[in-house]
């Protein structure tokens, strides 16, 4: 930030310092602390720190959306420049403001004492409230994004999501090396800190490196042309990936026009992943070619982040924002992806969609803008299935149908466990037919379409049967093998289901499936019972362990 002094008052500033300097009675101390003051002053101007604080806030803002949050330090020269920066960028962002020490987006962590202006007593405070300032600062979720100093929290201070440091004082040595590492911490999705120099400390900073290796020097920054190739080069690896699919209006349309391209995006990716897989009937082959599709958008999103402040990176940023919105999405159907980030990846992901869309508020039907009209709200009912069907990006309608049966799939195994295990059972398999090439993307969906009604139709047929839910749930557990419904028929096994339902009611203690004692007795009831109903004997250990599991799965929901 240059220093632009007026040309006629130039002469006399020069000859008042140099008369001040060249005074003998002045020591070595006082003519540096003379230099200093009146640098000081120079930095400090209104002008100046107006220019400092509009260029600070605009970089920040930017800076913290590139890096999905974080936060940032300012170094000033005095505590009078502090303060005069806090006002500066408080008279541009009044809601930064904040009037206890825990509230409020910018904070000045510095000492003082009475006698100091009164305007500054706001900012000063004792430990106790530096401690609150800190915790703060390390919090993620903190609203706290800015902290302003001079001396403190230069040296000893670690705040890994503070990922920006705003230079505006003249350092230099180890000292200058000890406050850059406030900002050099990894985290997540940080790859490494920003340093701005409004002061100069250029000369100074390669000054503190030549104290290094060669090799300590190759780590201790990166060049931002460095870092914009890297954006570069990650960038056309995922335009690559989606070469022959045209996803413009999922960066420059209306919030409605993202939302169908982000659903044709996955489908195109769901595509890709099965050009990719080696061994075709390897289900692992094919997750791990979605998750090298995931590795890209994350490398992604690491060289973004290094090099947010770029030109470059303002250019492609909802570009970047809609591949990381493909990414989230389909980490969620990834096992293999599951970690802390995803919630942050997300959050970024659905900012860079909705981004705009508040200055043009439109509701939108996620079902009408995914080209399906269905009012009903069950998921797999026949019209939902019959629309699903017909969508025409077939893969993203295989995800999806896959999900949904998943879902239903674990939420019978709650009241029914052995007809949760056939149904999953039937989903894995038609799968793997999917993946050794035996059917497409359309069979492949026409069965589990099929596979959806028959599910639709499995919670109908206890009523049918006359039985309630939980009697159906042990006679499937009971009528497993074919063997015991051909010997015995089905009446016989529903006087016996409900026989088992009410023993296991009556004599079932709160935690009997945790103690092997009980579990034991529940065991010998079920033999007895099957025993003496003329259950076959060499089905009647897997016909107990089928029941016990049942038993344990309705006990629970009690």
């Amino acid at each position: 930030a240059r220093i632009e002094l007026d040309d006629g008052q130039k002469p006399l500033i020069d000859a008042e310092i140099e008369a001040m300097l060249e005074d003998e009675t002045l020591s070595d101390r006082e003519k540096q602390k003379a230099k200093w003051t009146t640098t000081e002053r120079l930095v400090g101007s209104d002008k100046r720190i107006a220019q400092v604080a509009a260029d600070m806030v605009a970089h920040l803002e930017a800076r913290i959306d590139g890096m999905n949050g974080g936060k940032a330090m300012a170094v000033c020269m005095s505590r009078r420049i502090c303060v005069a920066l806090y006002d500066a960028i408080i008279a541009l962002r009044p809601d930064c403001h904040g009037d206890g020490d825990a509230d409020g987006a910018v904070k000045i962590v510095m000492t003082g004492s009475a006698s100091d202006p009164v305007e500054w007593q706001q900012h000063i405070g004792n430990k106790k409230r530096r401690d609150a300032l800190a915790n703060r600062a390390r919090d993620e979720g903190d609203p706290l994004k800015l902290v302003i100093v001079r001396d403190m929290w230069l040296t000893g201070f670690d705040a890994p999501s503070m990922h920006t440091m705003y230079v505006d004082k003249p350092m230099r040595g180890h000292g200058l090396m000890q406050a850059i590492a406030r900002v050099n911490r990894v985290l997540g999705d940080k790859p490494g800190g920003l340093v701005v120099d409004y002061i100069g400390i250029g000369q100074n900073l390669r000054n503190a490196l030549s104290q290094y290796t060669d090799s300590d020097r190759s780590k201790t920054g990166i060049d931002e042309e460095d870092a914009v190739a890297a954006l570069n080069e990650a960038l056309g690896i995922v335009r690559t990936i989606f070469h022959g699919h045209d996803y413009s209006v999922g960066v420059t349309g209306t919030p409605q026009e993202r939302l169908v391209a982000l659903g044709g995006a996955i489908d195109w990716v769901s595509k890709w992943t099965e050009t990719q897989i080696r061994d075709a009937s390897s289900e692992t082959e094919r997750a791990a070619a979605k998750r090298r599709f995931l590795d890209h958008v994350v490398t992604l999103r690491k060289a973004f982040a290094l090099s947010s402040a770029s030109d470059t990176a303002r250019a492609v940023r909802d570009e970047v924002g809609f591949f990381e919105a493909v990414r989230a999405q389909l980490a969620k159907t990834t096992a293999t992806a599951g970690n802390s980030g995803n919630a942050k990846a997300r959050e970024f992901a659905i900012g860079q969609l909705i981004d705009g869309a508040v200055a043009n508020i439109e509701i939108i039907d996620v079902l009408k803008a995914a080209g399906m009209t269905s009012p009903d709200i069950s998921v797999l009912s026949p019209e939902f299935l019959d629309e699903i069907q017909r969508l025409d990006q077939k893969n993203l309608a295989l995800e999806a149908l896959k999900r949904l049966l998943n879902g239903e799939i674990k939420s019978r195994a709650k009241g029914n466990v052995t007809e949760a295990k056939q149904f999953s059972e039937r989903l894995e398999a038609a799968l793997a037919r999917y993946h050794a090439g035996a059917l497409d993307s359309l069979q492949v969906l026409q069965a589990m379409v099929d596979m959806a009604k028959d599910l639709s139709a499995a919670a109908a047929r206890g009523e049918q049967d006359g039985l309630s839910p939980e009697e159906r749930a042990f006679y499937d557990a009971l009528a497993a093998h074919k063997t015991a419904m051909e010997a015995m028929g089905s009446d016989a096994l529903k006087a016996i289901a409900a026989e088992v339902l009410i023993a296991l009611q009556s004599n079932a203690t709160v935690d009997w499936n945790r103690r092997e004692n009980a579990r034991a007795r529940m065991r010998t009831l079920v033999k007895r019972i099957l025993k003496r109903r003329g259950y076959p004997p060499d089905l009647s250990d897997a016909a107990v362990q089928n029941v016990l599991e049942q038993a344990e799965a309705f006990l629970l929901q009690k």
